[in-house]
């Protein structure tokens, strides 16, 4: 529950592509934890002991996760690469790893000194996280942020207590337990007042003061700022030069996560007030199919509804899968807004757009979808960068079936002068999209205009670009409706079937031999797909020490690259660390010897710590654009992949028990069984459904999940009970090794997925487990040296006895 909650929080006070430091943070801190216990045994060893350590280990991992945030909503985050930036960074990085430190303590006692139990302790552990992933959305619907800190406090407080057997220790822990349990009921109704002492005070764009209103979901944090009413262009970007200011609206700006930003216009029935909005770029496709039932993509705080209403078009239904929002725009500000529900004209969806498209049968004259993106990281955003499932092949193959035969897609991005990298991508994406559906002409069915920066000194130093895409060809009509809007609005024509503002913008739109454009470009405008569903993300890693691409438009490279040079940094980074946390502790405690014995379960359990993350990684991915909602994707997939991973423990505990090893390989032999028919399942399942309801397409997800989980469940505790038979001493350490190779993997599965694919991710997860099969063959033919294989810690972890006693 701490660690998604962590993921919330970065994405507000750090940038989205540090989001997923929260899993490493989890991975790494718990790794340490098991490694302390394994070089400290002496003071794990008492049976009468181990209980009240688990306490304490629970207790303070309860007060450091408190602390940590308390600490880190203090510091303010400075991103420059320079040691001012850095210096925040790692304190967060340890203030934050601490908690899951003791935790790390408490479940490796848990599984490595009770080895009898390990198969019911291990499933026991499974189920709590799969029912902490459920929890923390169900406490975000009701509480902020803060709160939820609070509440897993207590939580933690309340296993102290469980474990504690009637010492002082259970009196402090139910106090604390009870005392945060209020403190977060306190806190929750004071946040809803908009006065909770525990707000973020710091974000990633600086200090927040003057707060008017905030509030918390699973996937967001929605503020709107005192001060912030303003009277002129809140979104100017598209705005053409040519308007003169007459009588503005005010305007209310909705941040999301502190960067993505909407707004909130003032309306109350007069459109000569926001006639600004017939000279905005990103409305030029109402001008060629007037009087059309529009569908506007990402409905945000009610602009695009707002237009398509100015321009008198038939119909409008907008959708938004962000309910707050909508309840913000239609209720809380809804005589602000003007109520914009109110019109029958007007429908309001609480949907994920994509899925809710595949469910329509009924055409639309326009489909609008304008800046809808993923920069602010969602609660998955903690192990995929900025997936988005609307800028692909498919989606768009999937927006065009459902337009009218002379309807039109209308998408638009920022253009970046010098380097047009969005724009280009555009247009990659919709020539290859239509080039799917059987059109060999593609550019006879594109048009593409600009609002484009007039000087460098503007406050908006990057233009607004709109493409627009249709199944039937632009008539010449069309063409002229256009040109005629641009040259009277001062827009700048991009791309007409006659005319191209660059030879790239020509190529990729020819549709012949377009991967020599894409060859060339600096950054990669390839069309994405869904197994590749990364717009925003466009620096190759081959180009990753390029220094010659880092001069080519500095600053608006860096846009693209930043992400990927963190993701890097951090692989390294934690590389390093997981070096340390594998080797050093063994070299110091038991030297090399053992070491090179150790080497067949340190592979073992490295291996399926790689793999088990490469598989949930790309499993998230995948059915996060399956399920349509990040929250779906995150809750369905950790939940059922962790409660059936327990399930699959617990039903290896007569095979963990088994003086032979062969049932364990004949075990881990069907696990290589199940993965690949799941890999090859998934994509057939997940686009045969893609267009049923959204509690088909849970239960579709849940049965490819279950074996899954089932299967990967099994091999932890069969490499464990192997290993303690030759050294009972050596499992926290290869517990730790576990933990830590998944740092590593949930940051590998990323860059797999950014260099090959989802697929790709999937079936390398796969070859680890391969690897970790042939580990184990060969971990039962081995006796650690100077070790007898013929021991194990018993129970208690008080003594040795022989293997036919313990069985």
């Amino acid at each position: 529950m701490f660690e998604i909650l962590l993921t919330r929080i970065f994405s507000v006070t750090l940038w989205y592509h540090f989001a997923f430091m929260a899993i490493s943070l989890a991975m790494l801190g718990m790794a340490a934890g098991a490694v302390a216990v394994y070089l400290h045994p002496e003071e794990y060893e008492d049976g009468s002991r181990l209980r009240r350590q688990m306490a304490l280990s629970s207790f303070f991992f309860g007060l450091a996760a408190l602390l940590g945030f308390l600490t880190h909503r203090a510091i303010p985050f400075a991103p420059e690469a320079s040691l001012a930036g850095l210096g925040p960074l790692t304190a967060t990085y340890v203030v934050m790893a601490a908690p899951f430190f003791f935790s790390g303590v408490c479940v490796s006692v848990a599984l490595t000194k009770f080895p009898e139990q390990i198969n019911k302790l291990y499933a026991a552990d499974l189920a709590g996280a799969a029912t902490g992933c459920l929890f923390v959305i169900c406490a975000l619907k009701h509480m902020d942020g803060p709160s939820a800190v609070v509440l897993v406090t207590a939580l933690a407080s309340i296993g102290a207590a469980l474990l504690a057997e009637g010492d002082r220790l259970f009196c402090v822990a139910t106090i604390s337990a009870i005392l945060f349990l209020a403190l977060a009921a306190v806190n929750t109704a004071l946040a809803r007042k908009q006065a909770s002492p525990l707000r973020l005070e710091w974000t990633k764009i600086g200090a927040e003061t003057q707060v008017l209103y905030e509030k918390w979901n699973p996937f967001s944090r929605i503020v709107i700022m005192r001060g912030n009413e303003r009277s002129g262009l809140g979104n100017p970007e598209g705005v053409s030069p040519t308007y003169q200011i007459k009588r503005m609206p005010q305007e209310l700006a909705l941040s999301i996560d502190a960067s993505a930003e909407t707004t909130l216009t003032e309306f109350q029935g007069d459109f000569s007030r926001v006639e600004y909005l017939k000279y905005d770029v990103k409305n030029i496709v109402h001008y060629l199919r007037p009087r059309s039932d529009v569908l506007i993509v990402g409905a945000g705080a009610g602009r695009d509804v707002l237009s398509a209403l100015a321009f008198e078009q038939h119909s409008v239904r907008a959708v938004e899968f962000n309910e707050d929002i909508l309840n913000i725009v239609n209720k809380r500000f809804g005589p602000f807004t003007g109520h914009l529900d109110y019109d029958p004209r007007v429908a309001f969806v609480h949907d994920e757009a994509r899925s809710y498209i595949a469910g329509l049968r009924e055409p639309f004259g326009i489909i609008q979808i304008s800046f809808v993106d993923t920069w602010a990281a969602t609660a998955a955003g903690g192990f995929a960068l900025t997936e988005n499932s609307l800028y692909t092949r498919e989606a768009w193959q999937l927006f065009l079936n459902r337009l009218t035969p002379r309807g039109v897609l209308s998408v638009s991005r920022w253009y970046f002068p010098g380097l047009p990298a969005e724009a280009y991508r555009l247009v990659s994406l919709a020539s290859s999209t239509l080039r799917e559906e059987g059109i060999t002409t593609p550019r006879q069915h594109i048009l593409m205009a600009a609002n484009l920066p007039r000087s460098q000194s503007q406050a908006t130093p990057c233009g607004a670009v709109t493409i627009l895409v249709s199944k039937t060809p632009f008539s010449a009509a069309d063409v002229a409706t256009m040109e005629n809007v641009a040259h009277r609005l001062q827009f700048s024509v991009v791309l007409t079937p006659g005319f191209a503002l660059d030879p790239t913008f020509a190529a990729l739109a020819s549709g012949k031999n377009p991967e020599r454009s894409v060859a060339a470009f600096p950054l990669n405008i390839a069309p994405p797909i869904d197994d590749r569903p990364f717009f925003f993300s466009m620096l190759r890693l081959r180009d990753v020490f390029n220094t010659r691409l880092w001069d080519h438009t500095a600053n608006t490279f860096n846009l693209y690259s930043r992400p990927v040079f963190s993701l890097l940094a951090l692989l390294a980074v934690v590389s390093v660390l997981t070096l340390l946390c594998i080797i050093f502790p063994l070299l110091r405690k038991s030297g090399i010897a053992v070491l090179s014995g150790a080497v067949p379960d340190l592979v073992f359990f490295g291996s399926i710590g790689f793999g088990f993350m490469l598989i949930e990684v790309s499993q998230i991915q995948r059915l996060t654009i399956f399920l349509g909602h990040p929250t779906y994707g995150l809750s369905v997939v950790l939940f059922v992949l962790l409660l059936s991973s327990g399930l699959g423990s617990y039903a290896t505990q007569s095979i963990a028990n088994s003086r032979s090893k062969s049932p364990g390989i004949l075990m881990l032999v069907l696990l290589l069984g199940v993965l690949a028919a799941i890999g090859l399942l998934t994509p057939l399942a997940t686009k045969g459904f893609a267009s049923v309801s959204t509690r088909s397409r849970i239960l579709v997800a849940t049965g490819l999940l279950l074996p899954l989980g089932f299967a990967m469940g099994t091999a932890f505790p069969l490499g464990l009970k192997l290993a303690s038979r030759k050294s009972g001493s050596l499992t926290p350490w290869l517990w730790g090794v576990n933990g830590a190779t998944s740092v590593c993997g949930s940051v590998l599965a990323v860059i797999v997925s950014l260099a090959s694919g989802i697929s790709s991710c999937f079936w390398t997860g796969i070859s680890f487990y391969f690897v970790a099969l042939g580990a184990f063959v060969l971990g039962g033919q081995q006796a650690l040296p100077g070790l007898s294989p013929n021991f194990a810690v018993s129970p208690g972890g008080t003594g040795k006895r022989s293997i036919d006693e313990a069985n």
